[in-house]
This record gives structure tokens, sequence and C-alpha cells, in this order.
């Protein structure tokens, strides 16, 4: 059933952009997810393992999450870094604020929000210096998620009660729902699916947790960045889309074989080399 409430975000201080095509080393359909190196303005390359996505920070370095609407309506992004809410600090849960992006607006979030004009700035370090785990939450450090929420469309007003109802509207209540809802509720299912961890995935994070070299995501320096409130209400109560993205240095990544080592080549001998060589 749709949220009846109208929720409180706050809207994402960028400029709309039209995206037409998928955008290198994004996650995500609904909405794009992509992390940006802000120390070197690169995007971050994105691995895939075992169906998670991961990137790989340099602790120091400071870092955005890059959103990126590809609907055309707006939708809601809960944003969770480390398993605390971006915006709010509370432990992170899909039900809590976020950003809404306008249609096609792509907006990146630098920082814990600390005001309407201010946010902390996002940077890799060591666990024990992540903001999650200097509040006692270190469980899930280690991971950037999105859930997605579309906005609720208003009804259109009814048709007087002497008018017989559209055939469209007779199928339906003859053949069951149409394919909108079916595709909406399947949608719904696919995100329940997603929030649940498998138990590869929860064997991958006990084994992530035991290591203590692992990175997060500290609270930098104070810095500019305004956003205003609107209001937005929910198409659903379960989100569209829930996305996440691992991350952990290059090493570690490495070592878990995330990334994959390349294998050198090695040299053949060959019968003709090019020339004779002076004797050692």
């Amino acid at each position: 059933m749709p949220t009846r409430r109208t929720l409180l975000a706050l809207a994402a201080a960028a400029a709309a952009s039209a995206c037409t095509s998928l955008p290198a080393h994004a996650v995500g359909s609904l909405v794009d997810v992509q992390i940006v190196d802000r120390s070197r303005g690169d995007v971050l390359s994105t691995w895939r393992h075992r169906g998670m996505s991961y990137v790989a920070g340099r602790p120091g370095d400071r870092y955005a999450v890059r959103l990126t609407n590809r609907s055309g309506g707006r939708v809601l992004v809960v944003l969770s870094i480390d398993g605390v809410n971006a915006v709010s600090g509370e432990t992170a849960a899909v039900g809590q604020t976020g950003y809404v992006l306008s249609a096609y607006q792509s907006a990146e979030i630098s920082g814990w929000r600390k005001s309407h004009t201010e946010a902390a700035a996002f940077y890799f370090t060591a666990l024990p210096d992540s903001y999650a785990a200097r509040t006692q939450r270190p469980d899930n450090v280690g991971v950037i998620g999105t859930a997605v929420f579309r906005e609720r469309v208003p009804e259109p007003v009814g048709r007087p009660l002497e008018q017989a109802p559209p055939l469209a509207m007779r199928d339906r209540a003859a053949n069951g729902p149409a394919e909108p809802e079916r595709r909406a509720a399947g949608e719904a299912d696919a995100a329940k699916s997603a929030a649940a961890p498998s138990p590869s995935s929860r064997m991958e994070r006990e084994s992530l947790t035991m290591r203590a070299d692992r990175l997060g995501t500290g609270h930098g320096e104070r810095e500019y960045s305004p956003t205003s409130q609107t209001a937005f209400e929910r198409a659903s109560t379960q989100p569209a889309e829930i996305v996440q993205v691992r991350y952990d240095s290059h090493a570690n990544l490495v070592a878990g074989g995330v990334i994959t080592r390349p294998r050198p080549t090695p040299r053949q001998p060959e019968a003709f080399p090019s020339f004779v060589p002076d004797p050692a």
C-alpha cells in the first residue's frame, strides 16, 4: 500500500542534466551510483565479484557519491554510508529521510549533512577513524548504499457513477492486476531480495569485519553545501531499487580476490634473436 503521509526530504542542490546513456563505472538502473575521488577528480572503477560491486579507495582521499536519476519523474534517495544515514546520522533504514532528485537530475553528495548549508566531507580512512566506528557502530563499515523510491502520482478524478467503466477496467477486474501493477510488485519483491543478504555475502561481510586494516568513511572538514527542503510522498513503502557498493583499499581487494593480479607472460626462447651480444 502506498504511504499516505507526506515526507520531507532534502533536495540536492545541483543542476539538472539529461542522462542519455549509462555512465562508466555506474551501478544501478533507476538511479545510477558512482563514487568520485574528489582528490583526483576521477570516477572510481567498479569491480564485480560474486554478484556484488566494489571500488578501491585510498586512505586520506576525499570522495563523493554521484547520484543520477535516469527516470522522468522525481525520486527520493535514502543514502547510507557505513550503515549510517548520511543526512540524519541515524543508523540507516529505508524509511528515513534522504535526497530528492528531479527527472534526469545528477548530484554529488560529498559529506555528512550538518545543516542546510554545510556538510562534513567524506574521506577514506582506517576503520577506527571512521564516523561509524567513532559513534560505536562499526559493524557495517565498508559499504555505500542507496534505497530509491518513486514519487506517488495523484490519482485522476473519478468518473461519474452512471458512466460504464472502460474495457480496460473490466478486464482488470476479471483478470487481476494490470501489467504496470505486476511490474511494480515485482520491483518491490526484487528490492526485498536485494535487502536480504545471501549466505555468501554474510560470510564475506563477517570476513571483512575481522580485518582491522579495512577502510571506512571519516567525518571531515565542513564545506559549503547548500540544500533546500521539499515535500515528497513515496509511491510505496518498499524501495523500487536498492544498490550497494562495497569499498576497501586496493591491496585488500586484491587479497580478497575481488581484483585479480595480472599474470605475467613468460618469456619464450627464440631461435633467431636480433644481434650477437658481447660475452659477459
